[in-house]
């Protein structure tokens, strides 16, 4: 049965490349009618924070990404981990190494002047028990470091990238996979031996991420071989880049999945865009989707070797599409809190925002917009400069004093959307000018200003309100 899983740091708030990664092995789970887990890699002691995990559990069910069994926390684990180094160093395929801080500080100074790349250069894989004794006697922590062979080929084949091939001399020399320690206790256990183990626990039988754990991959492939234990198949999704082409980062703003949700994107664009970064659709099938249209043709044969740009444009796009399909209903529910925010005062009747966000629906790209386009029906807005110059044209208050003589003897209910054009027409012909001076005037007495939604239900939403007559009373003062 095929088992994936996404591994996060809780070392900040749930990042776009990890969201678009845990995408990535949740189409592939579902596509594969497997299992998709979740391990919480708390480790880091001092950067892991309970609330960046509730962050992330939170922004990936927001993105609409279930997993199938009980998260799997990483700290939980450190006795199996440990075990794990236990045995490498009873094999000798792992040593304690003692050299400190300022020597390996001296030995990367030295390989940096001489223009050579920086690696261990392996000084303590081979003491006699004398010189360790004699270390132990000065009392120096060591680290554990597994042996790396220099003329080892690590070999593997990518479900992205192919048949895949390192050398053992350019993964920088023998690896720590133990902290710092007293010479007789084993340390912190560090990332690239802590996954092998506990992807081998948890019978993961596909590791898919980023491409830049690749050097990653081919030293926990010697892991598992030296621990015995079965391989998973690895896929290197590629990276998500900016708009120069260089790895988005915090420097190109927004990253977070939090960030895009308070911009006001909807979660079903979000998906279907991460999906795109780096997935290409197959022929036939539309670019806008839901994960679950995507789980059913995933694979990674479609998955693209080369960085995907992020296009503000594309997204936005996206959204625009999500928010104009949206049910009134559905819209409200995430539009009615935003309002309740700015301390506006609701109508009672549930069928006036309903059809408020009708009239704004179809002209919405992100969920704030639903704020600003809004604020006119609730709040009396100023009346701008195209709405002054408007109020100037000849006939325009003559019609506006019309309307208004009519209105308040018989108010419009703004139920008969043929009796509001009736009104305007009878205004026109009275004030003697043209309909369209009438209705750009009517436009700017409502929402001062000559842009804005249909002018009829802008106008039926206000007078069943009663804040109609008094924003036509304001132009005759």
């Amino acid at each position: 049965m095929t088992r994936v899983r996404l591994a996060p740091s809780p070392t900040g708030t749930l990042h776009i490349g990890t969201a678009r990664t845990a995408v990535f092995n949740w189409l592939f789970a579902r596509h594969e009618n497997g299992s998709f887990l979740l391990r919480i890699e708390d480790t880091d002691k001092e950067r892991s924070k309970p609330e960046y995990t509730q962050n992330i559990l939170e922004g990936l069910q927001w993105l609409g990404i279930d997993w199938d069994e009980e998260p799997v926390i990483q700290s939980e684990r450190i006795t199996e981990h440990r075990n794990a180094i236990q045995t490498l160093l009873d094999r000798g395929l792992a040593y304690r190494c003692y050299a400190s801080e300022g020597e390996l500080e001296t030995m990367r100074e030295n390989q940096k002047s001489a223009k050579q790349a920086p690696r261990y250069d392996n000084r303590h894989r081979n003491l006699t028990p004398d010189q360790e004794a004699a270390f132990q006697a000065e009392g120096r922590e060591a680290v554990i470091r597994f042996r790396i062979d220099d003329d080892a080929e690590i070999r593997w084949a990518d479900l992205v990238r192919g048949p895949m091939s390192w050398r053992g001399a350019d993964l920088g020399g023998d690896m720590v996979v133990a902290r710092r320690a007293p010479f007789d206790q084993i340390g912190d256990p560090l990332y690239n031996l802590v996954v092998v183990v506990d992807d081998a626990a948890m019978n993961i039988t596909h590791v898919i991420r980023g491409e830049d754990h690749i050097a990653n991959t081919a030293k926990q492939l010697l892991l598992y071989a030296a621990l015995d234990l079965p391989l998973p198949t690895f896929a290197h999704a590629p990276l998500i880049l900016n708009a120069e082409g260089r790895k988005l980062s915090k420097r190109d703003g927004v990253t977070s999945i939090n960030e895009f949700r308070d911009m006001g994107y909807t979660a079903e664009a979000i998906a279907n865009y991460m999906t795109l970064l780096g997935w290409s659709v197959p022929e036939g099938m539309e670019e806008r989707f839901t994960l679950k249209d995507a789980a059913a043709v995933f694979d990674f044969d479609r998955v693209n070797k080369a960085g995907a740009r992020f296009d503000w444009d594309k997204l936005n796009w996206l959204n625009s599409q999500v928010l104009h399909a949206l049910p009134a209903e559905m819209l409200l529910q995430d539009l009615k809190p935003l309002w309740l925010d700015q301390n506006w005062n609701l109508p009672e009747s549930p069928g006036w925002t309903l059809d408020l966000c009708r009239l704004l629906g179809p002209s919405l790209t992100l969920l704030k917009d639903g704020v600003e386009q809004a604020e006119p029906f609730f709040l009396c807005p100023e009346m701008e400069e195209d709405g002054r110059q408007q109020l100037e044209v000849d006939g325009a208050r003559t019609a506006i004093a019309r309307l208004l003589e009519k209105l308040e003897t018989s108010p419009w209910t703004g139920e008969d959307s043929e009796e509001g054009k009736m009104l305007l027409a009878d205004a026109a012909k009275a004030a003697g000018v043209k309909k369209g001076v009438v209705m750009k005037t009517l436009r700017a007495a409502l929402l001062g200003r000559l842009q804005g939604p249909d002018l009829i239900t802008t106008w039926s939403l206000l007078a069943r309100i009663g804040q109609d007559l008094p924003r036509l009373r304001r132009c005759l003062d």
